[in-house]
């Protein structure tokens, strides 16, 4: 158990999947609040409510990353109701795989913006006051799939853009008090991945060295040491979460 009780603990993409299960870790390891945001604030509700019944541990927001005006107002709000924010983990993301051949300019830019510029965003809300308040958690969900992949040129430029972003931020803020790491998941069970044809995940999971997909659990659980304390010498590090899938 980590002990995040003074904590206020922010998780894009938190309605559902992996999101999900890092909000939760939070809440069972005691966070102050933990602001869930998402693009369906219909779902993220729903989601908060589960988790949180009674609704004094989570606060559920309604927010497209992608939108810099609409992430700048939600902070904001946030910076307004809870004086600081002490962890942020940047998880919102989306697929829109094809071979780049027949890949739309719409379905690179949209990836780009959601996953890469919704991350951006989100951090440049939260630099600042966690240097004047010397103390900050960012943790962002990369990829193995930014080492490339078939059919997401977009999505692996997007990951691998994520991982070049979190080293250097890590170094302009380590003398602050702010650690900057991100984890790169291999194959977990999500929506996301179900999306991928019956035959062809068959094919993946058979070359599984582990022989399964990760969970949505043991991926939180990689978010929660990097945000506690005890990570506290651990900056600017890529964590592969793979199963040994992919080692380096």
């Amino acid at each position: 158990m980590y002990d995040f009780s003074l904590k206020n603990v922010v998780v894009t993409g938190a309605a559902q999947g992996i999101g999900r299960s890092i909000a939760e870790g939070f809440i069972k390891n005691g966070a102050k609040c933990v602001v869930m945001l998402d693009y369906n604030g219909e779902k993220v509700a729903e989601t908060a409510k589960t988790l949180d019944p009674e609704g004094v541990r989570t606060l559920a927001v309604k927010c497209d990353v992608s939108n810099r005006d609409e992430v700048h107002e939600t902070f904001q709000m946030l910076y307004e109701k809870l004086g600081r924010i002490d962890v942020l983990v940047n998880n919102a993301g989306i697929n829109r795989d094809a071979m780049f051949h027949k890949m739309t300019y719409e379905q690179m830019r949209s990836v780009i913006e959601v996953n890469f510029f919704g991350m951006v965003h989100c951090c440049m809300e939260v630099i600042q006051p966690m240097r004047d308040q010397n103390y900050g958690r960012i943790v962002n969900i990369s990829s193995t799939s930014q080492h490339g992949n078939v059919g997401q040129t977009n999505y692996a430029a997007s990951k691998a853009a994520i991982n070049g972003f979190t080293r250097s931020l890590a170094k302009e803020s380590a003398r602050k008090g702010i650690t900057v790491n991100a984890i790169e998941p291999g194959y977990i069970d999500t929506d996301m991945l179900r999306t991928i044809p019956a035959e062809k995940l068959e094919a993946r999971l058979a070359g599984l060295p582990a022989q399964r997909f990760g969970t949505t659990d043991e991926l939180a659980n990689s978010v929660l040491f990097l945000a506690s304390d005890e990570a506290s010498w651990v900056n600017g590090n890529i964590m592969i979460v793979s199963g040994a899938s992919v080692t380096s």
